[in-house]
């Protein structure tokens, strides 16, 4: 799962960003808000930390700009506006949820964690297809109630796919949802990680579709 965090607090995104990524999240940062609209409009994120007090366009104008776009991904807003005419706007301008600043990083995992199974219409915390079981929260995986053992990416890549059994994604898709901006990549990255999860779980866990992608072969598991 990719974040987008749009926060200036230099320490704060770094604390957010070190807090988040042992969970499994590839956690982009950017400071400022048009920045920020640009890289929406051109990159592919999971779900947005939103601070309101930025610089360049702030949250508030970002936030209706995203949803004036279609885009319909998760938005979290953090800030220390704690009004309830705040929180009132936020929510009214197409914030999903609303965090205010100080907050404890268990509650902002746990709300990033809800917002992502909302997304996915999920409302159970783990994922099961036939004998495959994963578990978002504690990033453990099952196969034919045996564990398995994968890196961070590996299990990004697991998670992004079974989220949508069936559906096609793209190389690219897949390689931006796991590879944030400071993250160097190597051009056969992702058949690695494709390579390791069929090893690991079954031979047939991943189709490719020869000029388009990857899919999660659902009669693999079953």
């Amino acid at each position: 799962m990719r974040l987008l965090l749009i926060e200036d607090d230099a320490s704060l995104a770094g604390g957010i960003r070190t807090a988040l990524k042992p969970e499994g999240y590839t956690v982009d940062w950017l400071a400022d808000g048009q920045q920020a609209l640009y890289g929406l409009e051109n990159e592919i994120f999971d779900l947005v930390l939103l601070d309101l007090g930025l610089p360049g366009l702030d949250g508030l104008s970002l936030l209706k700009k995203i949803r004036a776009s279609g885009k319909d991904l998760p938005v979290l807003i953090l800030t220390a506006r704690d009004a309830v005419e705040d929180r009132i706007t936020g929510l009214d301008a197409g914030a999903d949820d609303y965090l205010i600043k100080p907050f404890d990083i268990t509650e902002l995992k746990a709300r990033v964690r809800a917002l992502l199974r909302r997304s996915a219409g999920r409302a159970q915390t783990g994922i099961q297809l036939g004998a495959l079981d994963v578990n978002p929260q504690t990033q453990q995986v099952f196969f034919r109630q045996q564990a398995v053992t994968l890196t961070r990416r590996e299990f990004a890549l697991l998670h992004e796919l079974i989220n949508h059994p069936g559906h096609v994604f793209t190389r690219d898709h897949l390689q931006q949802l796991l590879y944030g901006w400071d993250d160097d990549v190597e051009s056969n990255a992702l058949e690695v990680h494709v390579h390791h999860l069929r090893k690991k779980i079954c031979p047939g866990l991943i189709k490719t579709v020869r000029g388009v992608g990857y899919l999660l072969n659902k009669e693999a598991v079953a």
